[in-house]
């Protein structure tokens, strides 16, 4: 079934409806690609010594199969499998049963979910206004087009910014939509907060932070904030599980997850530029990052400095990069690259390799850790 799914998701690649502003069946069958296969790696986990598992693992393995009702309630179910979000099947079977955090407690009854799926739906409408008014300002046919290329190199990376932050509205709109279905079923509740009185948490559909995305300070914090559940589940079946034991995930872990992630979306040369593209915006990040974090407490302003040229590496680099991801040809990923000179990813390679050179300064031992 697994292999079934994976061919007629790559053979209808997701993209052709998406590019003209529509959406389509693709977008079904990668979300149903991602249940499937964590379903099938969870029961896998199940069968195996559970002093050998991560976290993550000893949370989601199944001990039994789950009931043919049961998985297809999973697959299909709650508005998600139009667009997402992805959540595990132990959560899914905890909620039917009532069961963990669905459990009746002594902080109440059920929350109700009407005003939280109310403030989805609310934000959902003004993000396909936004996306309904840019969109015919911002045309992506505008890249090969002959007035594209007179203008100056200022004006075209503009450009390109402002289309990429016109095709992220529409994304923000179908995971807003998708996120108040869950929640209005109930299996959006993620449980209680720690305050007095507490309050209920309905985090487990969301799917985007839009303000984390538009002003993220750091590359390294978009897979945290841009299509949440995914990130996840690329985090939980991929990237930790390429890790040995002992050892810091490197860069091979960060191209190999972000190489699954663009072999998901289709087979497009853009999808494939684009998320090696995203690779090297987040390595470059987390050089920056480390220089940051090694200034002393009196270079404040220095620091802060830091701070704000990667807030501005990565609204470049990501809205630079995103073109590959919106035309998918290779020619248009190219012709659009190629206008701003290749700025995304230039930059990014050229500071990984300071980052080879210019090792940020360990944090100096207190005198009582020199002693021991």
């Amino acid at each position: 079934m697994i292999l079934n799914i994976l061919y007629y998701h790559v053979y209808y690649m997701s993209g052709d409806a998406w590019k003209e502003g529509g959406i389509d069946a693709t977008g079904a069958l990668m979300v149903l690609t991602l249940k499937v296969i964590s379903c099938a790696i969870n029961y896998n986990d199940g069968l195996l010594k559970e002093e050998d598992l991560r976290e993550s693992q000893k949370k989601n393995r199944l001990l039994e199969l789950p009931s043919i009702t049961e998985y297809f309630g999973y697959c299909l179910c709650c508005g998600s499998h139009f667009a997402g979000p992805v959540f595990e099947i132990k959560d899914y079977l905890n909620w039917t049963e009532k069961k963990g955090i669905w459990t009746a407690s002594d902080k109440g009854k059920s929350p109700s979910p009407y005003w939280p799926a109310l403030r989805a739906i609310l934000q959902a409408v003004i993000c396909m206004g936004l996306y309904l008014y840019l969109s015919p300002h911002f045309p992506l046919t505008r890249f090969t087009e002959p007035i594209y290329q007179e203008w100056g190199f200022w004006k075209r990376i503009s450009y390109q910014y402002m289309a990429g932050f016109t095709a992220r509205w529409k994304y923000y709109f179908i995971w807003s939509i998708s996120e108040s279905s869950i929640i209005i079923s109930g299996l959006g509740f993620s449980g209680w907060t720690n305050s007095s009185p507490p309050k209920a948490r309905w985090d487990r559909a969301k799917n985007v932070d839009i303000l984390g995305v538009e002003l993220a300070t750091s590359s390294v914090q978009l897979p945290l904030v841009w299509n949440i559940q995914v990130s996840t589940w690329l985090r939980h079946y991929v990237y930790d599980r390429l890790v040995q034991k002992g050892k810091k995930p490197g860069f091979f872990q960060l191209l190999a997850t972000q190489t699954v992630s663009a072999v998901w979306h289709g087979l497009y040369p853009g999808y494939m530029i684009f998320f090696v593209q995203t690779a090297l915006m987040i390595a470059g990040s987390r050089v920056l990052y480390k220089w940051q974090q090694s200034l002393p407490p009196k270079m404040a302003i220095v620091k802060n400095l830091l701070v704000f040229i990667n807030f501005l590496y990565t609204l470049m680099v990501l809205n630079c990069s995103a073109a590959g991801f919106m035309v998918l040809s290779f020619h248009e990923t190219l012709t659009a690259y190629k206008s701003v000179y290749f700025i995304a990813t230039i930059v990014p390679v050229t500071l990984i390799l300071l980052g080879k050179i210019i090792k940020p300064a360990r944090p100096a031992r207190t005198k009582a850790r020199k002693e021991e």
